[in-house]
């Protein structure tokens, strides 16, 4: 008889998992309990526009091709995107504006003219992120580096003898601060700290690494939007014949002393040889195993942050605006310190995406479709009404100040995301969107593994574990699990 897979969430680290699951010979079924898969990279609907509600930055494109690849297709044949000229425009309230161009020369002498920070210093600056990359990420990022025998590799020796140029043991902000004067280049820097919801006055300066994403690799974007990338991966895993089960969710993990033997659905029982989990290990071990002592070790690391998200239909559309927008807050250490105590802060950095300046049918040509961010502390209670209905206010005005016209009477529809709904909607802990902070040196050690000793058979994906949040990550996170699990048996 052919083995089983049983794959729980249909996120996109599930999804890839399944795929690769399928790929290795499995019988592969997919549980999700929402209608459709994706998990948080969605889409909704209003009036005559479309919004991607998730995730909207595609960086590391390759690792959606791979899938293909690995199934004998030719990737282009079923998925394009687009290179894009600037990762973000930025503006600050002193009027500044800038692009961030992909270019990195002309990045450089785009930072020099505006904030007469030399060209050579960001370049530097780059090369040195690049270096921490290419130091780093097979073991930190695409193995399971938590592993006695990743430490034997020659890459985990090569980290050792270059232990110093991690910058481990200061800040990304305390390391971004040595390199530059200028303070707007410094908090443009800083805030690539929130790509996985921590503080840059606390996320260990290795972090910095993450700017090598964008500015050396490249920034992309998908010529469908964000939510191609969930069509065109369950397309393919169709095709792979795994069975996706929609709007059925596991009510359980069946476990037969070291083993897990299969899940339980309101349809019934399912045996599996191989259980894999996309879902937030805190409610998993909690609930789908009830299992509360695991639950309450990953509860005692620190959150992530959450965002709050408005999608505003515009009743025009402004040229001034590129895909993805950056407004900055004019005291960021405070807007950390607030979010550190549960707070949102009066003056936030506003994060606004635009898809239809790429997707032009996500918007009738003289409207515009605005999903505006920004970030805010995970739920522990508060009174999110009263922070919505505050936040959206002090949006506004900062966002009405920097384009010169009040922006209020131009929302013609709206839609909201909030933590508790995002926890309703993913599961995930508390609305926390990367499971737990790296505002830590030793994050990454405490971050849940792939697999744990106690089950043989059980596989951890997804933002909730290692390497942790985001569409790069979360696939790497499906690549590490998949290739320790056999091929499948009959």
């Amino acid at each position: 008889m052919k083995s089983k897979a049983a794959v729980i969430g249909a996120g996109i680290g599930g999804l890839a998992s399944a795929i690769r699951l399928s790929l290795k010979g499995y019988e592969t079924h997919l549980f999700e309990k929402n209608e459709v898969v994706g998990g948080k990279i969605g889409e909704i609907h209003l009036s005559g526009c479309r919004f991607d509600t998730g995730p909207s930055l595609f960086t590391l494109p390759s690792l959606v091709d791979e899938l293909f690849t690995l199934a004998g297709e030719d990737p282009r044949d079923h998925f394009g995107y687009l290179s894009l000229p600037s990762s973000c425009r930025y503006f600050w309230d002193d009027g500044t504006k800038m692009d961030a161009w992909t270019d990195r020369e002309r990045f450089a002498d785009e930072a020099e003219r505006i904030t007469g920070e030399p060209g050579e210093k960001v370049i530097a600056f780059l090369d040195e992120c690049a270096e921490l990359y290419d130091l780093t990420a097979r073991i930190f990022i695409f193995s399971p580096f938590y592993q006695l025998d990743n430490f034997r590799k020659p890459e985990s020796l090569n980290v050792a003898r270059n232990f110093r140029k991690l910058n481990a043991f200061s800040t990304m902000h305390q390391v971004i601060r040595k390199r530059f004067a200028s303070e707007k280049l410094i908090q443009l820097f800083d805030r690539y700290a929130t790509y996985n919801g921590s503080s840059p006055y606390r996320a260990p300066g290795t972090l910095n690494v993450i700017a090598h994403l964008e500015h050396n690799t490249g920034a992309f974007f998908p010529e469908k939007g964000m939510r191609d990338i969930v069509e065109v991966l369950t397309q393919l895993a169709s095709r792979c014949r795994v069975t996706i089960h929609t709007a059925t969710p596991v009510l359980s993990v069946i476990k037969e002393g070291n083993i897990v033997a299969g899940v339980k659905t309101a349809e019934g029982i399912m045996n599996a040889d191989v259980v894999v989990s996309d879902s937030d290990v805190i409610p998993f071990y909690r609930n789908l195993m009830q299992e509360e002592r695991p639950a309450r070790k990953q509860e005692r690391q620190e959150r992530s942050t959450s965002a709050l998200i408005f999608y505003w239909e515009m009743k025009e559309r402004y040229e001034e605006l590129d895909l993805h927008n950056i407004f900055f807050s004019s005291d960021y250490p405070e807007e950390f310190r607030a979010l550190g105590r549960g707070e949102v802060t009066d003056d936030p950095t506003v994060y606004l995406f635009a898809s239809s300046r790429v997707v032009a049918s996500d918007a009738p040509k003289d409207r515009d479709n605005w999903f505006v961010m920004i970030n805010v502390p995970y739920d522990s209670g508060q009174d999110w009404a009263a922070v919505v209905e505050r936040s959206r206010r002090n949006i506004i005005n900062k966002v009405s100040r920097r384009l010169g016209k009040d922006i209020a009477e131009e929302i013609a529809e709206e839609a909201i995301l909030d933590p508790p709904l995002i926890e309703k909607l993913t599961v995930s802990h508390r609305g926390a969107l990367y499971g737990s902070s790296s505002n830590s040196r030793f994050a990454a050690f405490r971050r849940h593994p792939n697999v744990k000793n106690r089950y043989g058979n059980l596989w951890f994906v997804g933002g909730s574990v290692h390497p942790g949040g985001g569409i790069p990550l979360c696939l790497a996170s499906a690549k590490i699990a998949c290739d320790m699990i056999p091929p499948a048996e009959g």
